[in-house]
């Protein structure tokens, strides 16, 4: 009788994998090590080091990141075509040199097309680990194996920002790019020891296999079912981006890490000094990094929990949980509201995530891996595109603390000047300025960053920095860019129960016919 996955038990679900699959783990690691090192302060170093609006922050994140993710259509043929170590070793030297570079430029258009260029060594790499996956796993381990590739997912992604943020605490910024560049690079090197797995020789050129790819997500779009879910799932990364690409800088802005520094004291005194930071706490992006510990932590025993589920009730009540999540994590600026709702986010990503990944896999066609697990990323790619709607413009006018500090100074008619010129500060969607005595901006980008900004305008407020920010909370009630973020995950959630019954009715009366 063929053993299936309810009556594997833990042990022999892990000797159950090849070592291909195991490569394909510590690839995965390293590179998203790599990324969540860099992604995690992108958005702060942007704003705080090169004086970007979060408007400009937002749009370079979320365009760059959305081409990423459309482009494993095309990469993932690519990749069936040349082999999967060759475009391993592509993938991996444009993404050394793109991190390496990023650290050498500052203006805006020179900062998204080296991002771009990292985008490109990204999407090459991207669905070629699932499918690896894909090809290593059967119908005894699938669920089970996604859910720990999603834990080694994790576990670089953990490690990435809280080296990371260690590292830009006692060097500078450019250890953050040459941290990541390393870590590719060490990929490079396992990769040399690296056989991938048996798969189909495809004989037609390399513009025929991308043309026959894109005929056929169009083939697979026209399954109403898949798309459908495709375009509902939508929404579920809209919600999630949210954590990334929003939440850092909202930290950044208002949420005071200082107890998080110390609870993290009493356990082990070494590690939250090296995390502590200038102003007495931990780093936004390490605040953020603990949705990937609290995954590294549970999600073996959430997957094992989750084993017999089927993939739209997982996928429901993980989207759920994570709805709660996200909206706690921004409805106060108390830290402890934070941290319980990044670990509430975590469990309700754990569950429905890999659900997600294990049923896209199951429907892909022998041979066509690595182009079907493309289709993954598509409503990824449409939610990074949408994402800049909350991340950017409401994000820049509703909670951006600069945004509102600009605008309660108006109110009372205090000025900020840039000391080394003489000249006005002004802060509007294309970063920090400066302005002449008449108003109109000039093309110059003064010195001044975010921090001097705040200290010169609580000095002639006659306040703290501490307490000028409380008065732009009371003042401005930031926080309540939560429902936005709830509201699309209510959507979604809805959006999935009509689905399941929709599909479910179908299926019955189809069967019965």
């Amino acid at each position: 009788m063929e053993q299936t996955q309810e009556k594997m038990g833990l042990i022999a679900l892990f000797k159950s994998f090849p070592k291909a699959y195991w490569f394909a783990s510590i690839f995965e690691l390293l590179e998203r090590y790599a990324w969540y090192g860099l992604f995690a302060v992108f958005g702060l170093y942007l704003t705080n080091e090169l004086g970007f609006s979060s408007a400009q922050r937002s749009s370079i994140q979320t365009i760059v990141t959305g081409i990423l993710y459309l482009l494993p259509i095309i990469t993932g043929a690519i990749a069936d075509k040349i082999g999967y170590k060759l475009t391993l070793a592509l993938s991996y030297i444009i993404l050394m040199t793109g991190y390496f570079f990023m650290g050498h430029v500052t203006v805006y258009w020179a900062v998204f097309s080296v991002f771009l260029w990292v985008a490109i060594g990204a999407a090459m790499f991207k669905p070629v680990a699932s499918a690896i996956v894909t090809k290593t796993t059967d119908e005894r381990n699938s669920s089970f194996g996604f859910g720990l590739f999603y834990m080694m997912v994790n576990i670089g992604g953990f490690f990435g920002p809280l080296l990371v943020g260690i590292l830009r605490n006692k060097f500078d910024w450019d250890a953050v790019f040459v941290s990541s560049s390393l870590a590719i690079l060490l990929n490079l090197v396992i990769l040399m020891f690296f056989k991938e797995p048996d798969r189909e020789k495809i004989e037609e050129s390399t513009s025929e296999t991308i043309k026959r790819s894109l005929l056929n997500i169009w083939e697979a779009l026209k399954d109403l079912k898949l798309t459908f879910l495709l375009i509902i799932m939508i929404g579920f990364w809209l919600m999630f981006n949210q954590l990334f690409y929003t939440l850092p800088n909202f930290i950044d802005d208002w949420v005071n890490t200082e107890k998080v520094y110390r609870f993290i004291h009493s356990l082990w005194p070494w590690l939250a000094d090296q995390m502590k930071n200038s102003e007495g706490g931990i780093n936004p992006e390490q605040m953020v990094n603990l949705d990937a510990f609290f995954i590294v932590v549970f999600q073996i025993v959430v997957s094992y929990i989750i084993l017999k589920w089927k993939p739209i009730n997982a996928m429901m009540t993980g989207i759920f949980i994570t709805i709660v999540g996200i909206a706690l994590s921004f409805y106060s600026n108390n830290a402890t509201y934070t941290v319980l709702g990044i670990l509430i986010f975590a469990l309700g990503e754990m569950t429905s995530n890999p659900k997600f990944s294990d049923y896209i896999a199951q429907i892909s066609p022998k041979g066509k891996e690595a182009l079907y697990m493309g289709t993954y990323f598509l409503p990824i790619a449409a939610a990074n595109f949408l994402t800049d709607i909350i991340s950017g413009d409401l994000y820049q006018n509703k909670a951006d603390k600069l945004t509102l500090l600009f605008r309660y100074l108006k109110d009372k008619g205090i000025d900020i000047v840039d000391k080394s010129t003489g000249k006005l500060v002004t802060y509007t969607n294309e970063g920090i300025q400066l302005m002449n005595e008449n108003g109109h901006v000039l093309s110059d980008k003064p010195g001044i960053k975010r921090n001097e900004i705040l200290a010169q305008a609580a000095e002639k407020l006659h306040v703290s920095t501490a307490e000028l920010q409380n008065v732009l909370w009371d003042t401005y009630h930031p926080g309540k860019i939560w429902w936005v973020m709830a509201t699309v995950g209510m959507i979604t959630f809805a959006g999935l129960l009509i689905y399941n019954y929709v599909i479910n009715t179908y299926f019955k009366e189809e069967k019965s016919a």
